[in-house]
């Protein structure tokens, strides 16, 4: 299809990439029309590589060129190229990396697909599209093999979680719980053992965890939410509650950063063992 040249902000078919940083009209809209989109020539490409449908580019008039390999791939996808100006008058926000891409979205994988993995990161209620992108990008950097998502916790493919995990959701499977409340049996029952990061008084510490648990054929980190953390739910139906010993008189890490500091301790014993 050829390149279609867009000065008008009202123009119809720029729907998908209208207020991207309205979240509650991005998930309304998003979740009804099955798209979501990515934001960057890196990214947009390891979506399209990772076999995500492109419906639409929108490309600053610099970018058709670097992105020629994926438009030739699909032709019949509409490249509408802007200027600078409209696209941050379309979607609420600078556009410095200059090009972003509609995509259909899909649902690769199920619970029982997760359920087959050895190591996996469970989230519960994380809100924070920047937290479960970087987590999402941790857990694949770091040899997990999966992650877990509470209901109420953010979309994956939301942009900003896409962005911050540089594309890492396209590769790393997860999926979404729909019971909230039995997911530590449903671990347990799956043969799992459950770590619950959380400060709480019968707690051990991550070197502990490390010594009793890291090379356990199958092992789950249990993280929750950036405020009051883990629920007591969850926390009650762990195996071992897991903290992080702090310093200077800080109490606690980043859900983020906690995650990966996990994340790299429990999984060393089973790398080294090869």
């Amino acid at each position: 299809m050829p390149r279609i040249s867009i000065t008008e902000p009202d123009d119809p078919r720029l729907a998908d990439y209208v207020s991207l940083r309205d979240t509650s009209l991005r998930r309304h809209l998003e979740s009804t029309h099955g798209l979501f989109i990515a934001e960057g020539e890196k990214v947009i490409r390891r979506a399209v590589e990772a076999g995500y449908r492109p419906r639409s580019l929108l490309l600053a008039e610099r970018w058709p060129d670097s992105l020629s390999d994926v438009i030739e791939r699909h032709p019949d996808v509409p490249v509408m190229v802007v200027t600078e100006e409209l696209a941050e008058q379309v979607t609420g926000f600078h556009v410095h990396r200059g090009a972003l891409a509609s995509l259909h979205r899909e649902i690769r994988h199920g619970v029982d697909d997760l359920l087959q993995c050895r190591r996996l990161v469970v989230i519960e209620d994380v809100v924070d599209h920047t937290n479960v992108g970087a987590i999402l990008r941790t857990a694949a950097a770091l040899g997990w093999d999966g992650v877990l998502l509470a209901p109420r916790a953010a979309d994956p493919l939301y942009r900003r979680s896409i962005k911050v995990a540089m594309g890492a959701v396209f590769s790393l499977p997860w999926a979404r719980l729909e019971d909230w409340a039995n997911a530590p049996d449903l671990l347990r029952d799956n043969g799992f053992t459950t770590l619950a990061l959380a400060l709480d008084s019968d707690s051990i510490t991550l070197d502990e965890a490390v010594v009793e648990h890291g090379n356990d054929e199958r092992l789950a980190i249990m993280v929750g939410t950036e405020g009051a953390g883990l629920s007591r739910r969850w926390i009650d139906g762990a195996n071992r509650v897991v903290r992080i010993p702090m310093a200077a008189g800080i109490d606690s890490l980043n859900v983020g950063a906690a995650t990966a500091v996990a994340c790299w301790a429990l999984n060393r014993p089973h790398s080294d063992a090869g």
